[in-house]
Parts: C-alpha cells; sequence; structure tokens
C-alpha cells in the first residue's frame, strides 16, 4: 500500500480531508457462478493480488477518521455475485462515493466490445451494490461539490454532459470524479513514450495522435461530438476546481490548463487529499 498526500486549495472553505481510491479490482467469484467466472476470478486475481488486502487496509486506515471515501472506479474487477457482495458490504460500512469503471459492467473481461447495451445488461444489478448513482451524481461535503461521472467507455453521453453542466451552474466549487483521464499532451506522451503502449486510454485525443491505434482501440477511444463537448466545458470551466481519476493503474499529476490539476491513482495508493 502507498499512501500520497494531496492539497488542493479552493478559497472561503473550512479545511476538510477524504480518501482518494481507484481500480481495486476484487476478484471474487463462487458457487453462484457458472464455473468460467470461478476459473476467471482466480486467473484475474493473479493480476490484482493486493485488491482483498487493500479493501482491509483501508478500513483500518480510516478507522478513527472516518473520512468519506471517493472510488473513481472499477472496485469490483468483473461481475459477479460474490463481488457485488463484497462491494455492497464495503459500501455499506463505509461512507463511499462512487463514479463507476468499466469493470463494474465487464461479465467475463474482455469477451467481447463494451458499449451502452453491454453496460446496460447488467446496470440494474450492479447499481444495487451501490448508494450513489454510479453513472452520474453528485454530492456536497464541507460546501464543495464532488461530481462523479462514468466516462468509463471514453465518452459522455447527452444526459452526463446536461448533469454536469447543472451542477457547475450551482454556487458551489466542484471537484469532479472520473474513471478515465482527461488527454492532455504530457500524459499521452507519458503512456506513449515512456510507457510503450499501443494507445493511451485517455478520454479525447485529437483523431491526428490516434493514427497508430489498433481498430479496436480506435473505435473504442474516438470522442463523439458529446464527449467533445463535455471536454471543453470541464477544461474552460473555473468552478472545476481539481479532476480525480484512475484507469490507468499509476499515480499521476497533471496540469490540464493553469488551474485545473488532474489526479490519477493507482490501484495500491491511497490519495489522502486535504482541501483547504
Amino acid at each position: 500500500m502507498n499512501i500520497l498526500k494531496t492539497n488542493i486549495h479552493i478559497e472561503n472553505i473550512s479545511p476538510f480531508t477524504i480518501l482518494h481510491l481507484s481500480d481495486t479490482h476484487l476478484c471474487l467469484a463462487d458457487e453462484r457462478n457458472d464455473e468460467k467466472k470461478i476459473k476467471l476470478a482466480k486467473s484475474r486475481t493473479e493480476s490484482f493480488p493486493q485488491a482483498e488486502q487493500m479493501i482491509k487496509h483501508i478500513e483500518e486506515f480510516n478507522k478513527e477518521s472516518r473520512h468519506t471515501i471517493v472510488h473513481t472506479g472499477d472496485l469490483i474487477d468483473f461481475v459477479s455475485f460474490a463481488n457485488l457482495d463484497a462491494a455492497k458490504e464495503f459500501t455499506d460500512k463505509n461512507d463511499v462515493f462512487m463514479a463507476a469503471g468499466n469493470h463494474e459492467f465487464s461479465l467475463y473481461v474482455g469477451e467481447t466490445f463494451e458499449d451502452t447495451a453491454y453496460r446496460n445488461q447488467s446496470l440494474d444489478l450492479v447499481q444495487q451494490a451501490f448508494k450513489n448513482n454510479i453513472r452520474y451524481s453528485s454530492r456536497i461535503i464541507n460546501g464543495v461539490n464532488f461530481v462523479a461521472i462514468d466516462n468509463s467507455y471514453y465518452l459522455f453521453d447527452e444526459k452526463q454532459l446536461n448533469f454536469l453542466k447543472e451542477q457547475t451552474e450551482r454556487p458551489f466549487p466542484v471537484i469532479l470524479l472520473l474513471h478515465t483521464p482527461l488527454y492532455t499532451e504530457s500524459l499521452y506522451t507519458h503512456m506513449m513514450n515512456n510507457l510503450h503502449n499501443s494507445c493511451a486510454y485517455l478520454m479525447n485525443v485529437p483523431t491526428e495522435k490516434m493514427t497508430m491505434y489498433s481498430d479496436h482501440r480506435l473505435r473504442q477511444q474516438t470522442a463523439d461530438t458529446t464527449t467533445t463537448q463535455a471536454y471543453d466545458l470541464i477544461i474552460n470551466c473555473s468552478e472545476i476546481k481539481a479532476i480525480l481519476t484512475g484507469h490507468l493503474h499509476f499515480d499521476y499529476e497533471d496540469k490540464i490548463t493553469d488551474t485545473l490539476t488532474q489526479y490519477v491513482t493507482d490501484c495500491t495508493t491511497i490519495r489522502i487529499v486535504t482541501f483547504k
């Protein structure tokens, strides 16, 4: 487990702290699911052996302070009864505010192209494990509006865009919670050149920077008009003070504009975020 301390300055508020987690990837299954899913749980645990321990760590770490935990998606690795039970237990025992990740709706992980129809196969079932609407919702904490939106398929839809517009018009500073980080030149370069990925796994990458993407990744990550409008709103809105994200499985801090910073949090990190 890694601990990161982040300070975000917001004028005219009383100082407070939240904890940011992302991409825990619980990999649990039992006899209530089929044998294929039980085998999947065993194989995926090899990729995320720390997942159950991270839940224990955060609960022990937060036992006395009882801070709100914001989680930016992929708490579970795939849809199973055991994973959803664990997610519900975690969110029932703790004060958790959640934005969904793509794995919240994965049935067998990578078995087909993930789109709205695919997500909707499990959305109602998955939603039952969480207190807030995991597709889009907001919560005021100490005079700051935390706005959680599921952009895990690299897209915003019209309802989400309209919701974000409504939230930025309220008389509160906004902290945006997204699963997938927004495109910046520095993060794109880090993904493509430093980490040698075949795609950047970011929202709203310019088309001219996607020429080396495979057909699958191009189809998956190309922004539509609504998503581009959401991106433009976010980077030009003075009420949005910071973005907390995950998805990439490493820690990163990135300036989007002179006044807007994006924080990416790793699977094994507890980011202690203090607002003052």
